[in-house]
């Protein structure tokens, strides 16, 4: 059944969790917009007493000071409440998304490079967090700010409100052109670092043949020219950055200006803008915050498009195609396939393997890999497969194993579909060992158990023993317990470990890809005999002429 999560979705129950929270923030917004707005109004009152040369309270003067410090705290918590609210749904997305990785296919985690799902669960999420924290909700409080301060000058004076209506959309312009110039030379810089860095292990590496070939002076160029790019890029953000804030505070100056020269006016003129003092005062405030919130509302602008695109890649993820229930695939029902079952009317082995018509290609556009193949191992046999290079050896062990499903045609193992072999049975059921070992952070043990709860430390004592590197293991400072590293065992030795990984819960199918292919014929002697041990009592099928030639009982060429 496929999911139907999705960013959207992950928001909905982040509200729907934390209610106090999603409450919280709502009056920490409405907190923020009338704290911006009532200082200048309670200020305006005090100017006008004075003005009238009427006594001020000494309680509305604490009270005038105790607004100004509620704002500042109401914007704290704004800021920290965005900040969790974003924390919770990033929370939530990571979350979905940990879960969609369990019901995906095992060809998902083949066709897709771990450094792109990588990048989805880290920067793409990250870009969500940002949507919430200087973006939508940012954008909505501002907006909102800046809203309330045209209606509050409009009703002070009609003429300075007009003003603001008219010369808002230039500095908003205005405000994006500075703000994208600053962003394209900031990411030119970055590439210009990013370049340098890459130069300097490029030329360690290479000392030899620069010196050899006397190209120093040509390295020393590319330094020079992608150092001066650098400078060039971050010369032009700090020009920018440096510019915008003195044209803002001369527009803010001439506002008030205009709003000061034409209220001393006569006639009709000083109706249309005319102020007592207070009003002028509180409209100051108000122009000096009017402006804050526009170079905002730009900034946020632009974490929103980036966020859009996050968004986008995470979607895309959650719609990912995922591992269908399939007990009812090929009409098997409630069958194990980690129990044998030997035939009754002869005495001969039951298959193990067996591909009837089987036609398989990556993808609907690619060419096909297998056509009407067929292919049947017997239980306990030990089979080679062999063929030329892309003839589709690695895509059968795929196959086997149910990473894969074919075009058409059936594979059974033991009787079942591949696919349709529940995930708690797979690891009784099939061995595999590949060129290389692939080591997890962890102890000795816990490279043999993959941290299964269900594997007990007899069986990572046996297995080790089985491969011959018991000894070795035990020999360690903390013998099983040991940190693992890549110093800590030679190459042989740890493709040992991974045999032993291989064979820990007992399968009754072993597979191996190539395992000998980057060892020394001394290491490879010692890989034989552990193979020789380890194959006992199992079905194995091998990718390897090596392999055919010293211990193969059958050779399946392939293509």
């Amino acid at each position: 059944m496929q999911s139907r999560r999705s960013v959207m979705h992950a928001i909905k129950e982040t509200v729907y969790n934390n209610k106090w929270l999603s409450f919280t923030l709502v009056l920490a917004i409405a907190g923020t917009i009338g704290a911006v707005l009532l200082p200048p109004l309670v200020l305006e009152q005090i100017v006008n007493r004075l003005a009238e040369h009427e006594n001020v309270g000494l309680s509305i003067a604490i009270g005038y000071f105790l607004l100004i410090a509620v704002s500042g705290f109401l914007e704290a918590l704004k800021e920290s409440v965005i900040t969790v609210f974003g924390q919770k749904v990033t929370h939530r997305i990571r979350s979905a998304m940990s879960e969609k990785l369990l019901r995906l296919p095992a060809s998902y985690y083949i066709e897709k490079e771990p450094g792109v799902t990588a990048s989805r669960f880290v920067n793409d999420v990250n870009t969500v967090e940002n949507l919430f924290t200087s973006g939508v909700i940012s954008m909505a409080s501002n907006v909102c700010k800046l809203v309330s301060i045209v209606l509050i000058i409009f009703s002070r004076s009609k003429g300075l409100g007009i003003i603001l209506v008219v010369v808002t959309p230039f500095l908003f312009w205005m405000t994006r052109v500075f703000q994208k110039r600053m962003l394209k030379a900031q990411i030119e810089s970055r590439v210009a670092v990013g370049r340098t860095n890459q130069l300097i292990p490029e030329t360690l590496k290479n000392m030899r043949t620069i010196r050899v070939l006397r190209r120093q002076e040509f390295m020393q160029q590319r330094y020079g020219d992608t150092i001066e790019q650098g400078f060039r890029a971050q010369e032009q953000s700090n020009f920018c950055d440096a510019i915008y804030s003195p044209i803002i505070v001369t527009v803010s100056a001439l506002l008030i200006g205009v709003m000061m020269g034409a209220s001393g006016q006569a006639g009709a003129i000083r109706e249309f803008f005319g102020m007592s003092a207070g009003t002028a005062a509180a409209l100051i405030a108000y122009v000096g915050n009017f402006f804050e919130p526009l170079e905002n509302i730009g900034m946020e602008i632009q974490n929103i498009q980036s966020a859009a695109a996050g968004v986008r890649r995470i979607n895309e993820f959650f719609e990912e195609k995922e591992e269908p229930y399939v007990s009812k695939l090929y009409g098997v029902k409630d069958a194990d396939p980690c129990v044998t079952k030997s035939s009754k009317q002869d005495n001969q082995k039951s298959s193990a393997v067996k591909f009837s018509e089987v036609c398989f290609s990556y993808g609907t556009d690619q060419q096909e890999i297998l056509h009407d193949f067929n292919m049947e191992i017997k239980e306990g046999e030990n089979v080679v497969l062999t063929g030329r290079t892309g003839a589709g050896k690695s895509t059968l062990i795929k196959l086997i194993s149910g990473l894969y499903r074919p075009d058409k045609g059936k594979i059974m193992v033991y009787g079942i579909a591949p696919s349709s072999i529940p995930e708690e049975k797979r690891r009784h059921l099939f061995g595999y060992v590949e060129q290389q070992f692939r080591m997890i952070r962890g102890t000795v043990a816990e490279q043999i158990s993959l941290k299964d709860p269900e594997v007990s430390e007899r069986q990572i004592e046996k297995a080790l023993e089985t491969v011959g590197i018991l000894n070795t293991v035990c020999a360690l400072p903390d013998k099983m317990d040991t940190q693992c590293d890549e110093k800590l065992f030679s190459q042989g030795q740890f493709q040992l470990l991974s045999i032993a990984r291989a064979i820990v819960l007992n399968p009754k199918i072993l597979l191996l890809d190539e395992i000998t292919a980057n060892l020394d014929s001394g290491t490879e002697e010692q890989i034989m005999e552990a193979l020789k041990n380890a194959s006992h009592d199992r079905t194995v099928i091998s990718i390897s002429h090596r392999l055919y030639n010293k211990t193969g009982e059958r050779e399946i060429v392939i293509g």
